[in-house]
């Protein structure tokens, strides 16, 4: 019944009849019930409004980070399962890849093999009808997983002889790269521009530990 008799008078408060300058914060307990419920009503407002603003404002800042990293989450998740799935076909990728390794090295000669190596240029250039003027080891050059070997050649022989020598070395069983290409005519008078004179640097290499094998 108190509660009943409590909002009937709520229903009939006439809040124009009340000073609210005689309202003393120090006698709260002498003011009329209306206004104790009203002054009770706007406290617990105000404690809900700080409540959600201290409160669930930072739930909710909590919330969003939590989402954020279950997203994060569920991403490395899912890109460490391709990652699993796949292993056994990077197994094979990598043995792939070794065997390949291998077979480089196989094609990068001993130093013992350097003067088979210049002879099978020689062979090359005699069978192309090509003339050598010199045939140079120049000194190595230690890089970080191989030592290049340059040999500095000078031949001389027609336009389409010099194109198939180029060709024919490039097809050789060792790896040989061809650098530093210079052509000049060869000969006088009516005899120049017949013969053409090809200064090139042959790279052949091996591989830094010795193994090549």
């Amino acid at each position: 019944m108190a509660l009943k008799d409590t909002l009937d008078k709520l229903n009939n408060i006439n809040l124009s009849e009340i000073d609210l300058s005689e309202l003393d914060i120090n006698s709260a307990g002498l003011w009329p019930t209306p206004v104790k419920v009203i002054a009770a009503l706007l406290v617990f407002v105000l404690i809900l409004a700080l409540g959600y603003f201290f409160l669930v404002t930072d739930l909710q800042q909590d919330l969003a980070k939590a989402g954020e990293e279950e997203m994060s989450l569920k991403t490395s998740y899912r890109e460490k399962y391709a990652q699993a799935a796949n292993l056994e076909g990077y197994r094979v990728q990598a043995q792939e890849m070794q065997a390949n390794f291998q077979k480089i090295l196989s094609q990068l000669p001993l130093d013992t093999e350097i003067p088979g190596l210049i002879e099978d240029i020689s062979t090359v250039g005699s069978n192309n009808g090509l003339v050598f003027n010199r045939i140079d080891l120049q000194p190595e050059r230690v890089l970080e997983y191989y030592v290049e070997k340059p040999i500095r050649m000078e031949v001389v022989g027609g336009y389409h002889d010099l194109g198939a020598f180029v060709s024919d070395v490039a097809d050789l069983s060792r790896i040989v790269t061809l650098h530093d290409f210079e052509i000049t005519p060869q000969g006088r008078g009516a005899e120049q521009g017949k013969l053409l004179r090809m200064g090139i640097t042959a790279k052949t290499y091996r591989y830094k530990d010795g193994a090549s094998k």
